[in-house]
């Protein structure tokens, strides 16, 4: 018995130091958490190929399998990365942000699907914005609405 409640002991005590610290002195400009992000690799299978609104849907019709629009992609390489560069101070709030999409394949629906790894584009969106409380944030044209646990 005293040796399973010594294990329990060295067990709390491990767990309890894991535990997250207040921070109580973040730096004014570039704090530990300035950055946040994901990166993300999607595959799509036959007949659900990633419509990049290149060509038209019914590409195949204008030339079947040799169709000269074949820009429908099977690999979608994205990510998020966000910054937030001021840890205290009324710029606290500020934030910059971009998600890049890398997209890869070359499939035309109900015509050619392959597994062609040939690279079609890559979309982008950039921008800025600023947390307004509750997990809201707003940014130039729309407002984000965000669950689970992140900085704020």
């Amino acid at each position: 018995m005293k040796k399973f409640s010594f294990f329990v002991l060295i067990i709390t005590f491990c767990v309890g130091s894991q535990a997250q610290q207040a921070k109580g002195s973040d730096r004014m400009f570039l704090p530990s958490d300035t950055f946040w992000g994901y990166a993300q690799f999607d595959i799509a299978p036959p007949h659900n190929e990633i419509d990049p609104n290149l060509c038209r849907s019914d590409a195949g019709k204008f030339g079947g399998v040799n169709a000269p629009c074949n820009a429908f992609a099977r690999y979608m390489l994205s990510g998020l990365l966000e910054a937030r560069p001021f840890g205290r101070g009324p710029f606290r709030r500020f934030m910059l942000f971009g998600e890049p999409r890398f997209l890869f394949g070359k499939n035309i629906p109900q015509t050619l699907y392959t597994w062609s790894f040939d690279a079609i584009g890559v979309e982008h969106s950039w921008g800025a914005a600023i947390y307004l409380g509750k997990g809201f944030e707003m940014h130039a044209i729309g407002v984000r609405k965000y669950f689970g646990t992140r900085r704020w």
